[in-house]
């Protein structure tokens, strides 16, 4: 249904037609310029030659003071991607299985399927304020269980994970010797206060990015924070592989870095105003939704809805969403990114919520 929603968006702009694009996480914001001139100053002055697939130790240091970690805790990946796959890698064998809070992004069911492992995903609801059932996902757990993955803040549900919650699957995974991962590219510009997997017992896996907080999606680069022996692995994996991230990338995550608390702030503040224009426009509808606590994603519900026929029908009104196929079995959910300009964002919204009148 994506590859169709896509392929009907390529056909219909090709007419001429203008689609309002919140379908897809990638902010609309630009890079900002010190990055990209840092970038730049960086390959005018050679740093385009191969370097240490660990990453610069510059940006490890600074990365590790943040995290209060060791920088030997931090390899650079191209992308948060890479580094989910990284750790699937080499972490799982083929008949292990992994368990997976759902809604969930897709991308954590395909790279383990890739590697033939199996997928339980444990079904969180609105109606329960998209918590886990830490009892359900107790149950899930055999002894082919390896790992758990953990999206906090969730994409698709924009929700923040209770810290008590987060504390007794720690406190599981702990005794049954299971690794966690904590995907968490949208903590630094969360709305609320989101606890990282960091500051629990027990040594598991985080994975961040500069994607969301710094609007780098396309330069590819992110981290993984974990014990030195998985970090020395992925070092090793990424020698074989993609080598390094391009040293001129790293200077500018440096830079972006310098700049963090500014930008939050102001990523935070703008995120935050579209949150709650959506729950404000869609007040009045028939939709049930929660309140995002992260951006930027809202992730609404309508009884009886098949959100993959009611998402390829929108495209006719000019507003291109995104359908449950890519996060579980929730087919009267569909996904809304706030990641188009203000004005589009606020016409695409009043459009959906004509439809739920």
């Amino acid at each position: 249904m994506l590859y169709e929603i896509n392929e009907k968006i390529i056909k219909l702009e090709m007419e001429g037609r203008k689609i309002i694009k919140l379908n897809i996480g990638d902010p609309d914001q630009q890079t900002p310029m010190e990055i990209i001139k840092t970038a730049i100053n960086a390959m005018k002055k050679g740093k385009t030659k191969y370097a240490s697939a660990a990453g610069e130790m510059r940006l490890r240091e600074a990365l590790a003071e943040i995290h209060e970690v060791d920088a030997d805790n931090i390899v650079i990946t191209p992308g948060s991607k890479w580094g989910v796959f990284a750790v699937m890698y080499l972490l799982l064998s083929k008949g292990d299985n992994i368990i997976i809070p759902s809604p969930h992004w897709t991308a954590y069911e395909l790279a383990a399927k890739s590697l033939g492992v199996d997928v339980k995903l444990v079904k969180t609801r609105l109606e329960s304020n998209w918590e886990v059932n830490v009892e359900d996902l107790k149950a899930a757990i055999n002894n082919k269980t390896k790992l758990i993955i953990l999206n906090n803040p969730n994409n698709p549900t924009s929700k923040v994970m209770n810290e008590k919650t987060v504390e007794k699957i720690v406190s599981i995974a702990n005794e049954r010797g299971i690794k966690i991962l904590s995907d968490e590219v949208y903590a630094d510009i969360s709305f609320v206060k989101t606890k990282s997997l960091l500051e629990f017992e027990g040594e598991h896996i985080v994975v961040r990015s500069f994607s969301k907080t710094f609007a780098m999606t396309g330069w590819r680069i992110g981290y993984v924070i974990a014990d030195k022996t998985l970090t020395d692995k992925i070092v090793k994996l990424n020698q074989i592989t993609v080598t390094n991230v391009p040293v001129f990338l790293q200077e500018a995550a440096l830079k972006a870095l310098e700049l963090r608390n500014q930008i939050i702030k102001v990523m935070r503040k703008k995120y935050q105003k579209r949150a709650d224009l959506a729950c404000k426009i869609f007040l009045d509808t028939k939709l049930k939704f929660t309140k995002p606590e992260a951006p930027f994603y809202i992730f609404p519900k309508s009884e009886g809805l098949n959100s993959e026929t009611f998402s390829f029908n929108l495209l006719d009104k000019g507003v291109a969403v995104a359908p449950r196929t890519s996060f579980g079995d929730y087919l009267e959910h569909f996904r809304i990114s706030l990641t188009a300009p203000d004005d589009e964002i606020e016409l695409g919204l009043k459009i959906i919520a004509e439809a739920f009148k």
